[in-house]
């Protein structure tokens, strides 16, 4: 779930310059729409500072190590107490340039900010004076926010009132605005929002000119956000234009990954392979089965189940390496192995090939001679009999620079096998 936004601001037909400010901050899914007040375009001023200053503390306070100007409220969520502080924060750098400046002396703004939380899934509204908040939801208009005007403040204390006591209190005083003191009280509240819902931040300029109905029918029926912001400003001002008119439209939507998972339920032909879901052709042996990918070049490819076994129970032949077939091997007649011939690439195979009389030797290779010398049985008693003495080397041994075989030390039969101390020269 993702929230997507536009915002338009225009003049009006009956003032001379645009004192409301708005913001759109996607990277940080916050939406703000300020509406000033003040002699001598002190209005404009203080409408940017609020919105500029909110702007910059949410890209400040990204950075977790940052310390905050105001006391972190624990009652509160980490987003309720950001927006909190960045509108507290706002209101005192007008309340401050007011102070300074003669110029801007009195100067003040509304405010009304909503923060979207794609994690909690959850809309998180602040606002200050009489700049609203609409939902748009299922075709029905929603007001989340209330006027802190005079006519509000009477109503609750007094709900009975009749029209024409009504009618005889100002419908423009407001009660509550950044800049006025150096603490403002702001409402908070969210929303949990559902696919296809809209938000509407916008100024009395529009609120005050275009019925809720009206609203709501020029949000449901424009192609997008753009459009519904342009076509609601337009409204405002063919009924007279009195005000600056500013509207900020956030739609919330699908996120991408979430419009591609559904489009992956959807399609069951669709065959994941960990990154992208790709469809597989069918193979022409079997044209009701998909083939399986194929390997990346340089990588060995993945083994295939065994086929089944054919109707007639026999298993096909084998090819050999030069692409023939093995023949069966038939016996010797003289019942010993034939001796082997050399491969037709010249190479000598890895296995020695067997001697003539068909049986492998145990003993090491056969001298130069080519006889095997004979094999004693082992005596009766089990014990193997003492190695003959070795021949001191002769001249040619020295002489051809190979070193003497070290003495080899001979079995004791006094010490039942174990090997004497002395050896022979």
């Amino acid at each position: 779930m993702r929230a997507v936004a536009a915002g338009m601001s225009d003049v009006g037909l009956q003032r001379e310059h645009n004192e409301d400010s708005f913001v759109v901050l996607k990277e940080y899914d916050l939406f703000v729409v300020a509406d000033g007040m003040g002699g001598h375009r002190a209005g404009d001023v203080a409408s940017k500072i609020a919105t500029e200053t909110i702007s910059e503390f949410f890209r400040t306070t990204a950075n977790e190590d940052v310390t905050w100007p105001f006391h972190f409220d624990t009652n509160l969520s980490e987003e309720e107490n950001r927006l909190l502080t960045g509108i507290r924060v706002a209101n005192r750098q007008i309340f401050e340039r007011s102070t300074r400046s003669r110029e801007y002396h009195g100067m003040g703004t509304t405010v009304v900010g909503a923060m979207f939380s794609p994690r909690k899934r959850r809309m998180y509204i602040g606002h200050v004076g009489d700049s609203r908040c609409y939902r748009v939801r299922g075709g029905q208009i929603q007001l989340l926010t209330r006027d802190h005007s005079l006519i509000n403040d009477y109503l609750l204390a007094m709900p009975d009132l009749t029209e024409e006591q009504k009618s005889e209190l100002p419908k423009n005083v407001i009660t509550r605005a950044l800049g006025m003191q150096d603490q403002v009280v702001v409402d908070l509240q969210h929303d949990d929002p559902t696919m296809g819902d809209t938000y509407i931040l916008c100024s009395d300029g529009l609120s005050g000119m275009v019925t809720d109905e009206e609203i709501l029918k020029i949000v449901s029926t424009s192609s997008d956000i753009r459009e519904a912001c342009r076509r609601l400003i337009q409204r405002a001002n063919e009924r007279g234009g009195e005000d600056n008119i500013t509207a900020v439209v956030i739609k919330i939507e699908a996120a991408e990954l979430e419009l591609e998972a559904k489009a992956e339920a959807k399609d069951p032909d669709l065959e994941s392979t960990g990154e992208v879901a790709v469809a597989q052709p069918p193979s022409s042996a079997n044209p009701g089965v998909a083939s399986p990918p194929a390997a990346p070049a340089g990588t060995v490819p993945a083994p295939h189940a065994v086929p089944p076994p054919p109707p007639s129970g026999k298993l096909p032949a084998v090819s050999g390496p030069s692409g023939g077939k093995i023949p069966a091997s038939s016996p010797p007649q003289s019942g010993k192995m034939p001796a082997a011939s050399p491969p037709p690439s010249g190479k000598v195979p890895l296995v020695p090939p067997p001697p003539s009389s068909g049986k492998v030797p145990v003993v090491p290779p056969p001298p130069a001679s080519g006889k095997l010398p004979a094999l004693t049985p082992p005596p009766a008693s089990g014990k193997m009999p003492a190695a003959p003495p070795v021949a001191p080397p002769t001249d040619g041994n020295a002489s051809n620079g190979r070193s003497p075989p070290p003495p080899r030390v001979e079995p004791s039969r006094e010490s039942g096998g174990e090997p004497s101390k002395e050896s022979k020269d």
